[in-house]
């Protein structure tokens, strides 16, 4: 199996900080964009999709600002992850979400493809 390689994509987002964790900190938000539906027991994340399951944990977490999940299923001993990262630009207040996620290097393109379908799907979801 080859190396995971890790790519951030930056996505500009009209919506305040705190309705925004919202929508990527919370099992309810995750489920209003993400997945089919997403349910949690402590810091396991269940996200259903077309009747499958994935579970991933949570590693690290600050409310309002980021999260961090590690797929269970990966099987991979590397320290792969995707995070939301929520930046806020300190002179002119614009709101980005920072997404962070790891790929074999010839699936990358796919990858970021798959975000932004993701954040369009998050962005019409919130009217942003």
């Amino acid at each position: 199996m080859s190396k995971k390689i890790k790519f951030e994509i930056e996505f500009p987002i009209h919506a305040s900080p705190q309705m925004l964790y919202q929508y990527f900190g919370t099992p309810s938000g995750l489920s209003e964009w993400f997945a089919d539906n997403v349910n949690s027991r402590g810091e396991i994340f269940t996200f259903i999709w077309d009747g499958s399951e994935e579970q991933a944990k949570v590693l690290q977490e600050r409310p309002g600002e980021k999260i961090k999940f590690k797929w269970l299923e990966d099987g991979s001993e590397d320290k792969t992850y995707f995070e939301f990262r929520i930046q806020v630009d300190e002179i002119t207040k614009d709101v980005s979400l920072i997404i962070t996620d790891f790929a074999e290097e010839d699936e990358i393109e796919e990858s970021k493809m798959f975000w932004e379908n993701q954040i369009d799907e998050l962005k019409h979801t919130i009217g942003a």
